[in-house]
């Protein structure tokens, strides 16, 4: 189903046979890179893969670490970012035919953490970014984001699978049809979990990040941050939670930004007060002082 394959039972890459010459070294870094982060057990088992465990009963973060490899892989290759359009939903990425969604989603997350703590993790097979995402947005809620980009991937894995079946049927006929019809309730299954995926991406993060700020820097640096994050959602029509979710926040930001610049004005104030207090305080201890002791105190070292 893949146009290439990194199979850790005896560290080889095999690659679709209708693969381009060209395009082998773009494949080829995805696959090399899933060699570095192989983690095995005394037995040679895989037990992880870089954001991806292999636990016993079930694997946990398929599609975060497939989607970070791939991104790392763009990166290194210099693949342009492209405006595309799947199953409904408009982006930008620089993964147009490798996990295009899965990797838009991915991103979102590393503008939160920083795409460095992303990639380290993802290479050295740590859970450094998995630590800092979960203080960000709860250990909760990352669960729920890993486990959609997973669905996310195993439905459009079978969407492959029933398309090549469908490919071998020379006959159309009602078992087709049933296939037609539930590749389409995958194709909206992938367009609801993406959509509820990244708006919950969205209010979880921003929503902590705004009880957080204390100072008129952070509340720059969050308007900054909500802005730019315009540029990594995707969109599909009559998609109206980020702009409506953004005005809210703006307004949210400005109420606070006015409380926290009536605060520091008035601490500003009460130092001002506090200090003309102290300098009358202390011009009528010397004075007091000058008229008990006499001028030559200060020579004389005598404490007030």
């Amino acid at each position: 189903m893949a146009e290439a394959n990194y199979f850790y039972k005896n560290t080889s890459i095999y690659f679709n046979e209708h693969i381009a010459k060209e395009d082998l070294e773009e494949f080829a870094i995805h696959e090399c890179i899933h060699y570095i982060q192989e983690v095995k057990d005394k037995r040679n088992y895989l037990i992880r893969m870089g954001l991806c465990d292999y636990t016993e009963f079930k694997v946990y973060g398929l599609g975060l670490n497939e989607a970070s490899v791939q991104l790392i892989s763009s990166k290194i290759n210099g693949i342009p970012k492209e405006y595309v359009k799947y199953f409904g939903i408009s982006f930008e990425t620089t993964s147009p035919s490798y996990y295009p969604l899965e990797c838009c989603l991915v991103n979102q997350l590393a503008h939160i953490t920083g795409e460095d703590i992303l990639f380290e993790s993802t290479l050295k097979s740590n859970d450094n970014f998995k630590k800092i995402l979960c203080e960000l947005i709860s250990p909760k809620t990352f669960m729920v984001i890993q486990n959609a980009i997973d669905e996310i991937l195993l439905h459009e894995e079978a969407i492959i699978k029933l398309n090549n079946k469908i490919a071998q049927i020379d006959d159309r006929n009602k078992k087709v049809d049933g296939m037609i019809k539930k590749i389409e309730e995958l194709k909206h299954e992938i367009k609801l979990t993406f959509m509820r995926t990244q708006n919950l991406i969205i209010s979880s993060y921003f929503n902590s990040a705004f009880d957080k700020i204390i100072d008129l820097e952070g509340i720059e640096n969050y308007r900054k941050k909500l802005y730019t994050f315009k540029d990594l959602i995707g969109f599909t029509e009559g998609y109206t939670f980020f702009n409506e979710y953004y005005v809210s926040k703006m307004e949210q930001l400005e109420y606070k930004y006015n409380l926290l610049e009536s605060g520091e004005s008035q601490i500003q104030t009460a130092l001002k007060v506090i200090t003309k207090k102290e300098n009358a305080l202390l011009r009528f201890f010397k004075t007091l002082k000058k008229l008990i002791f006499g001028s030559n105190i200060e020579k004389e070292n005598i404490p007030y």
